[in-house]
């Protein structure tokens, strides 16, 4: 099924493949920079459980928590912002917040605060609420509609290969000799032990710097570039067929069970990818091998998205691949149940595989008749993103109580939802 363009979506003049190539490219360099600091938390989470003397595992996921509950808090505000400044401007407002919150790591590490870790993490997600809000639309409505997909495949393959980079180098910054540190912790005296804390603590300082200058650099380009600048069509005043008479977003089941779809495979999404180390530490796999756990889950989801791109609309519609992804979903994650060791492991990465295009497919489905509240239906669908915040903090709490892998279990429904809503829940139609 492809996604349809109704009045009263923000759109741009329709243009040719050459003249949206450039605009599609910065976009992508919004999505690279997304995936960076996004997929740095499953490096963080093992990092700052030692760094901060953290007690448990929920705790330790609270820094995926502060992260994308943002999404929740700001996104119909960044909707609002976006109406104010414009969807260039939005997005260099964007990246300067998340300096800030960049910026903010280096008082955190230097005082080892993990408040001011969470506080710092919160801003950078509320800075990435307010770039999703503006970008997603773009990539939806900047070329056809029938290839909307694999535009957001194509935008998921940079955000994913970021997060590959963002891996393997914050990996090697914090976690390279994590092993022989934990060992040595136990032996070592209180100030001993204090000076090398603050030294482990200390290795996220000039990343960070390096990360804020970055955004900022950024900004200034993202303002003085040829971006275009969306325009809502019809305003209030129009309405497709299928919203017209309509007084609310809640009156389109499609997004309604979407945002709720949504929430599900990104919480299952950052499960897969935030938890992974701390699992295979769990089973007694040394960290220095661990800490690459989070670049396989990544690696599948490329190969996903590549799949999609490939795929989408030629050979099957967006549906049939979620139904597909949905599917593959329930099987990994049983399998990684009942299965353990390296094994287990394995299909917890695999779990990206499943997950890679569930965001292209459910996206466009949900948001596809709105008319004039497509906006306010996108920024739902943000909002929907706070299941990476919800999520990871429950599955913490069940390996808590039972163990890391039986807490995986927690998988099952989320998937079983995303394939009800790709048989059906997408096609309810529009309530009277």
């Amino acid at each position: 099924m492809s996604t349809t363009i109704k009045p009263g979506t923000p759109k741009i003049a329709a243009q040719s493949p050459a003249s949206y190539t450039g605009p599609l490219i910065i976009i992508g360099c919004l999505f690279f920079i997304f995936g960076f600091v996004t997929w740095v938390n499953g490096t963080l989470i093992p990092y700052l459980k030692i760094a901060c003397q953290l007690e448990t595992d929920f705790q330790s996921y609270l820094v995926a928590f502060a992260f994308f509950i943002a999404y929740t808090v700001m996104a119909i505000p960044s909707s609002y912002v976006l109406r104010a400044t414009g969807y260039k401007k939005g997005m260099a407002l964007g990246l300067g917040i998340m300096a800030v919150g960049a910026i903010l790591f280096v008082p955190a590490a230097q005082t080892r605060n993990f408040n001011l870790f969470l506080l710092g993490l919160f801003i950078i997600g509320t800075g990435l609420a307010l770039l999703q809000t503006a970008s997603n639309p773009y990539v939806t409505i900047i070329g056809p509609p029938e290839s909307a997909a694999t535009r957001i495949s194509i935008m998921g393959i940079a955000n994913k290969i970021a997060g590959i980079l963002a891996g393997l180098i914050f990996g090697y910054i914090a976690l390279n000799d994590a092993d022989a540190l934990v060992e040595s912790l136990k032996t070592m005296d209180a100030a001993a032990r204090e000076a090398t804390l603050n030294e482990l603590a200390s290795r996220v300082i000039v990343p960070y710097i390096i990360i804020a200058a970055v955004l900022v650099v950024l900004a200034i380009a993202i303002l003085f570039s040829t971006l275009p600048d969306l325009k809502d069509e019809g305003a209030e005043g129009s309405a497709s067929s299928a919203s017209a008479g309509k007084t609310s977003v809640l009156q389109f089941p499609q997004l309604v069970l979407g945002v709720i779809a949504l929430f599900l495979y990104v919480g299952a999404e950052v499960i897969a990818g935030d938890t992974i180390i701390t699992y295979g530490s769990s089973l007694g796999i040394e960290l220095s091998v661990a800490r690459y756990f989070t670049q396989a889950t990544l690696a599948f989801m490329l190969v996903g998205y590549l799949i999609g791109i490939f795929t989408i609309p030629k050979y099957i519609s967006q549906e049939k691949a979620l139904s597909i992804c949905a599917v593959l979903g329930l099987i990994f994650s049983g399998l990684a149940i009942l299965t353990t060791g390296f094994v287990s492991v394995g299909f917890i990465a695999l779990l990206g595989l499943a997950n890679a295009l569930m965001w292209p497919a459910i996206f466009p489905l949900a948001i596809s008749g709105l008319g004039k509240f497509t906006k306010i239906g996108s920024a739902l669908l943000i909002m929907a993103i706070a299941g990476g915040a919800i999520l990871p903090l429950l599955y913490g709490s069940l390996s808590d109580i039972l163990n890391t892998r039986i807490a995986y279990i927690i998988l099952l429904p989320c998937y079983l939802f995303i394939l009800y809503y790709a048989l059906k829940g997408h096609k309810t139609g529009v309530r009277a």
